[in-house]
């Protein structure tokens, strides 16, 4: 059965049963602008790396600006309460084993390359990607 929830879905608390007491692979796909809701996203997949789970992160459209080297104020300045920013969690979901892409129309668009990102982040292959969030031991979260 898959289990995808959205940030909607999540904020009512019905992320951690789903996710504790199901399939081993989360997928979040992060297209906010929004720096909280990115930030939110990043400690809720750490959390569930911390909690045994194989994370794999997609970034689309404005949520692929968390990857950059040159990355906008909003992806780097730090959040209350604990000042953590949207790309320092990003880095160290990385550092905690999570696979984390821009989509793979992300960098054209903006007319750059692979270079543009920062180490640890690749470019998702849509076949790929479609078969990691179809697969039916992973649970999708959409920000």
């Amino acid at each position: 059965m898959r289990k995808t929830l959205s940030a909607l879905a999540l904020s009512a608390s019905v992320a951690t049963p789903a996710l504790a007491d199901g399939p081993d692979n989360l997928v979040t796909v992060v297209t906010s602008d929004q720096p909280q809701v990115q930030l939110m996203s990043m400690v809720l997949s750490t959390q569930a790396i911390a909690q045994g789970h194989k994370v794999r992160i997609l970034l689309c459209g404005a949520a692929g600006d968390m990857a950059l080297v040159d990355a906008r104020e909003t992806a780097t300045a730090g959040q209350p309460p604990r000042d953590m920013s949207p790309q320092g969690l990003l880095k160290a979901a990385i550092e905690k084993g999570a696979t984390v892409e821009v989509c793979a129309i992300y960098l054209p668009g903006r007319g750059a390359d692979p270079s543009a990102l920062i180490d640890g982040v690749g470019v998702a292959s849509p076949p790929d990607m479609a078969g990691a969030l179809l697969a039916d031991d992973t649970v999708v979260w959409s920000f």
